[in-house]
């Protein structure tokens, strides 16, 4: 339930995006981010807001962990809309954590992946994807490279 202590404190954050999370051919646009995380529940939960100083927003990150499974629940908020996304579900093992959901993306229905990689005492990587064909395929939209300040 220790599995997000690496990233208790400070990041600064490289963001790579498409400009449209359907679509393949959109162009990526970057930008930074800072995160800043938060420990709770003794390891079982996860706070982080994220601030974007170039796009002007903000978002948080709420995780928990359901000890009878043994997963994490992750939950997005975005400051733009104020809403609370639907969460995805998952779990770390060899050091790579793997979570799935169900959301909208302007209208069209699509199942999330969240995958966290590469994560060093200094380091990590997040990136999210959408399917859109019952996870048959996959298109990563949004990539971000943390690196601790």
């Amino acid at each position: 339930m220790n599995d997000f202590d690496f990233l208790i404190g400070t990041w600064d954050v490289a963001n790579r995006r498409r400009t449209d999370f359907l679509d393949g051919t959109s162009e990526w646009e970057e930008f930074r981010g800072v995160s800043r995380a938060s420990r709770h529940f003794g390891g079982g939960a996860n706070f982080d807001e994220i601030d974007f100083p170039d796009r002007g927003f903000a978002g948080l990150t709420l995780r928990l962990y359901d000890p009878a499974t043994g997963q994490w629940s992750l939950y997005w908020a975005s400051g733009r809309t104020g809403t609370l996304f639907p969460p995805v579900v998952g779990r770390f093992s060899g050091g790579r954590g793997e979570f799935y959901g169900d959301d909208t993306y302007e209208g069209t229905p699509v199942r999330a992946r969240f995958i966290w990689s590469d994560i060093t005492g200094d380091s990590a990587r997040w990136e999210q994807a959408f399917s859109v064909d019952g996870e048959k395929t996959w298109l990563t939209n949004w990539t971000m490279v943390f690196t601790r300040r």
